[in-house]
């Protein structure tokens, strides 16, 4: 039984959530997330979580200015969609750092965000649109896992990746897909389509969509140089 598989209903998660703003960054249902945690506020949040239920929510501010990692203004507008994570492992660096992994759990949509006297933000959720999230594997058996494995073959030989091919090939479509989707190197607007694809299969062929169109446009530009 993994970390995750504890929570079986929705009842068993929180209607209310620190959550983690963070622009380009997504976790979703059994993928992970490693962060490294150095803000004051964000130091208190996750001292906090670990005292408590080790949840929190990772969602991505919905702002202009893309180049700001984690918004200061509490006021700055927060995406609707995000997921709830739990700390899984945490460790403290000698200059105060806390270096955590998440597991995730289940996407949430915002209700709306509450008071609280933290100097991290605390917000509301609803799960009803994501109950789903909570079965292990759901929806992976419609993912087209042959087209899924041609793809990132040919997106790794292109840019001379190596990757472990028995592993890859021996992982279940959610892991694969989810996972690729986290560590993707994708702007905000295309993880934030990531991470709220209705279906796995959509998903990654959202992800597929992606590849390919990064490849294409790689290969436009060496035909342009080259000519």
């Amino acid at each position: 039984m993994s970390v995750t598989d504890r929570y079986s209903t929705l009842s068993d998660l929180p209607r209310h959530l620190p959550v983690f703003p963070l622009q380009g960054c997504i976790i979703l249902p059994r993928s992970t997330l490693p962060l490294n945690i150095f803000e004051p506020r964000y130091l208190e949040m996750i001292d906090n979580a670990l005292a408590g239920e080790r949840l929190i929510g990772i969602v991505q501010p919905h702002g202009k200015n893309d180049d700001e990692e984690s918004p200061v203004d509490r006021r700055s507008p927060l995406r609707t969609t995000g997921c709830v994570g739990r700390i899984t492992s945490f460790s403290e660096t000698e200059d105060a750092r806390l270096l955590i992994t998440l597991a995730g759990i289940a996407r949430f949509d915002i209700v709306q965000e509450v008071s609280t006297d933290k100097p991290y933000r605390m917000c509301e959720v609803s799960y009803e649109r994501y109950a789903s999230d909570l079965i292990h594997g759901y929806g992976q058996d419609a993912v087209d896992w042959q087209k899924l494995l041609s793809t990132l073959k040919t997106y790794l030989s292109t840019r001379q990746m190596s990757a472990d091919w028995d592993s890859i090939e021996r992982s279940p479509a959610e892991l694969l897909v989810n996972t690729l989707s986290v560590i993707s190197p994708y702007g905000p607007e295309e993880k934030q389509a990531l991470l709220e694809a209705s279906t796995l299969k959509e998903r990654s062929e959202v992800l597929m969509a992606l590849a390919q169109m990064e490849m294409a446009s790689t290969d436009d530009d060496s035909s342009s140089t080259l000519q």
